[in-house]
């Protein structure tokens, strides 16, 4: 004997239907003895509560029974009118009379099941098989417990037995799911999915060989695949795993399903109605192969009831009034949480019964409630569980670790007398990222990493495209998959979970002006519950850089070429690290200065570990590097090379912005402010490059006047010795003893035969004094300017963060 049951889906439409008819049919052409179990097709339970509600509530529901009805009639030649006919009396006393018992719900409910088995047997007839409808109500003996009610085992069996008995041979049983009979012949349901705990019974009652239970997805997976695209379809199960999924609102398996099975050790195959001919599903066995499993599964609609005050305090039978004010009123506990000092208890239940729950509560601890011994019990709606199953508390700590770095703290966090089973209790809104992330954490699955990037100017373009370049390289090298879903200038922002247009900027351009951007990315960020959050700053904007804390607050970390957030007064630069500690946030900054050079993190890691750094010297400017290389070799004048820096990109569109030492002295600032010093940018002694004379003045003014630097450059360069060059500098001196320090941004010559002296092009060069090298620097030299290799060195900052993110 073969027992299959068929889902709702696997019913609800041509493709379906047809398919259902063949695995039947070919079943049954087999000479195997089956037996068929169906669920109520499509949405029709949901379809028949809708109906319900609308009645109670004396709303028309004509036009939804209609729908109703015109959903079952589909490539249906029997009629129903009859059953239609019952269902309308039904509906029209609940309208009447304002309400809907539990016994009259179920009721209503069953015409989705006796509808569906009547509909199978009338297509299988036409198909030359013999097939009847079999109303499990017959057979199946509950208790009255409308709604959810408990079989009566031995009962069941024995009409069950005896009606297969004194079947013929011939004829294909149709037996509808979910519904059942109390010994007073009236209707019961038994619960949630309650198709396929009917299709177990049988399974148990019959000795059946196998139970098959047809769905719409391939098999039980690691988690629902509706919600997770990467989950994974598990190939064999076992019992006590498959009853913990169960009982965790796994949608293809009833609480009950599993414990009829296991006592005769009847295995279970899941499998998909539309599925290939030599699919292999998911089979629940005894004992599978694989004795490892891990899984997700949720219950949601949740609420937690708070009940808490001194009155609780080492109270002897508290717990147990609790519990009958709870069972009085027909409430079921998930989760229970109670502080050692015993003043306070939560409980999870189900969110439908809140109410109820407060008021159970209220009304049993009436007269402590009046003596302010304990608060009114109050209910926190909103609320999921997610259970972690097959994972022991002693290998949760990277998925916990990971939780927190996204910003998501249970509510509770609970595990199982198993041992094998971790609940936490969560927000609904924070369910979906908390099971991609723990999901990806468990299955070693690719680390998503977001990022939303401001500004695409040279830089911003040319890191983005390196990292549309790149991300399938990362991804296959490192497992890391590096997602753009933001990118943002200061009036549009393109939104999308993963750009990978190349074509990104045209798509931008024709969006309308966005007024306000930074809470655009939030709340995308939020509403598409995007994990691993990555701020790309890539402007040289003081808003930007001042929305930080926001931005590490809804759980971004921060990676930036834009400097002025480190030059910023130093309260402010202190407090922006202390929100980033207490967010467990992260900022990398490797290119405000040196451009791609790993400078700030070996001066990071020479302070950390005790190195006492006394002076950093260097050709800060790639720009203003590029200029007096130039000018003190070549034998032009200073106001070409100037224009020549700015053709080729190496200056800003004015370049007054480089030659007055203000983007050196904010670099100076922030290699001080790394080793401690806690300076101001007005600390920098600054020379100004510029004239007086040119200082005020527009640009267009500045350029057609640039001949004017040579007076002042000309005598400079003669003066030069033999073997001579000029460098315009950064130089701190820190005097640790006394804790004094000198910055200054000056011009200076040197020979050509110094480390400085040597460098050409636009090269940056940093010279680091410390106690332990003594008069030999440790030295970094390299290109110091240009938009590839300041993307490139973002670009490095976000793969450091990635790597870093557990």
């Amino acid at each position: 004997m073969k027992i299959i049951k068929f889902g709702g889906k696997s019913l609800a439409n041509h493709q379906g239907i047809n398919t259902t008819l063949d695995i039947i049919e070919n079943e049954y052409k087999s000479n195997h003895e089956i037996a068929i179990v169906v669920s109520a097709r499509g949405d029709a339970t949901d379809q028949l509560q809708n109906l319900i509600f609308l009645a109670q509530n004396g709303h028309s529901y004509s036009h939804e029974l209609e729908e109703f009805k015109n959903t079952q009639n589909v490539d249906s030649t029997v009629s129903f009118n009859h059953l239609y006919h019952q269902l309308e009396i039904l509906l029209n006393s609940i309208q009447i009379l304002g309400e809907c018992t539990a016994k009259t719900k179920d009721l209503v409910l069953s015409y989705g099941e006796l509808i569906a088995a009547t509909y199978l047997e009338s297509r299988l007839k036409s198909k030359g098989i013999n097939a009847i409808a079999v109303d499990a109500g017959d057979l199946l003996v509950t208790d009255r417990d409308f709604g959810q009610a408990s079989v009566d085992l031995a009962l069941s069996e024995e009409k069950i037995k005896a009606f297969f008995n004194q079947l013929e041979k011939s004829l294909l049983p149709i037996i509808t799911g979910y519904i059942a009979k109390n010994k007073s012949g009236e209707r019961t349901t038994l619960g949630r999915n309650g198709s396929n705990y009917t299709a177990s019974l049988f399974a148990n009652f019959l000795d059946a060989e196998v139970l098959e239970n047809y769905t719409h997805v391939d098999g039980i997976y690691t988690v629902n695949p509706e919600e997770i695209s990467e989950a994974v379809k598990i190939d064999q199960l076992s019992y006590s795993d498959a009853s913990e999924l169960a009982q965790f609102g796994a949608t293809i398996l009833h609480g009950k399903t599993i414990e009829p099975l296991k006592e005769k050790k009847i295995p279970l195959k899941i499998l998909n109605t539309f599925g290939e001919s030599n699919q292999t599903g998911t089979f629940v066995t005894e004992h599978p192969e694989n004795q490892w499993v891990r899984a997700l599964a949720t219950l949601k609609n949740r609420a937690l009831i708070h009940f808490e005050g001194k009155g609780l305090l080492g109270k002897i039978g508290v717990d147990a009034r609790i519990f009958k004010s709870f069972k009085t009123s027909r409430i079921s506990v998930g989760m229970i949480s109670q502080g050692s000092s015993e003043r306070g208890i939560a409980l999870v239940i189900d969110e439908s019964n809140a109410e109820k729950a407060v008021k159970a509560l209220n009304i049993e601890f009436k007269e402590e409630i009046e003596k302010d011994q304990i608060k009114p019990a109050r209910a926190e709606k909103g609320l999921s569980v997610l259970a972690i199953i097959g994972v022991q508390m002693n290998q949760f700590y990277k998925p916990y670790r990971s939780l927190s770095r996204n910003h998501i703290t249970p509510i509770l966090f609970n595990n199982t007398t198993t041992g094998n089973t971790i609940c936490l209790l969560l927000k609904n809104q924070d369910l979906h990222k908390a099971i991609q992330v723990i999901h990806g954490e468990l299955f070693n699955q690719p680390k998503k990493i977001h990022l939303a990037v401001i500004g695409h100017g040279l830089v911003g373009n040319t890191f983005i495209n390196q990292v549309l370049n790149q991300r399938q390289k990362i991804l296959e090298d490192k497992n890391i998959d590096i997602r753009v879903f933001a990118i943002a200038n200061s009036q549009k922002v393109l939104l999308k979970p993963n750009i990978t247009d190349t074509h990104w900027k045209e798509i931008k351009n024709k969006l309308p002006v966005d007024k306000n951007i930074q809470q655009s990315i939030i709340n995308f960020a939020e509403n598409n519950a995007l994990e691993n959050l990555i701020l790309i700053d890539n402007t040289a904007s003081q808003d930007i850089a001042k929305s930080y804390p926001v931005y590490t607050q809804h759980g971004f970390d921060i990676v930036s070429s834009n400097k002025i957030a480190n030059t910023l007064p130093y309260q402010e630069y202190l407090n922006f690290r202390k929100l980033l500690k207490n967010h467990n946030k992260r900022y990398y900054y490797e290119t405000n200065v040196g451009a791609g050079l790993p400078l700030i993190d070996t001066i990071k890691l020479l302070h950390l570990s005790g190195e006492k750094i006394t002076r950093i010297k260097g050709v800060f400017s790639g720009s203003l590097s590029y200029l007096f290389n130039t000018f003190s070799i070549d034998n032009r004048p200073f106001s070409e090379i100037l224009l020549e820096a700015k053709e080729k990109g190496y200056t800003e569109p004015d370049p007054r912005e480089d030659l007055s030492g203000q983007d050196v002295a904010r670099k100076l600032l922030i290699l001080a402010r790394e080793i401690g010093i806690p300076c101001e940018l007005e600390d920098v002694e600054v020379q100004n490059l510029i004239p007086r004379e040119l200082i005020e003045i527009s640009q267009a003014y500045f350029i057609k006047r640039i001949q004017e630097m040579n007076t002042v450059y000309e005598p400079i360069k003669k003066s030069l010795n033999k073997n001579e060059v000029i460098r315009y500098i950064g130089d701190l001196q820190w005097d640790i003893q006394n804790q004094k320090e000198k910055l200054e941004v000056k011009l200076i010559t040197t020979p050509a035969s110094t480390p400085l002296g040597q460098i050409r092009g636009a090269d940056s060069i940093f010279e680091i004094y410390t106690e332990s090298y003594g008069e030999q620097p440790l030295v970094i030299q390299g290109a110091g300017a240009g938009s590839k290799v300041t993307a490139r060195g973002v670009f490095g900052d976000v793969l450091r963060l990635s790597d870093n993110i557990d």
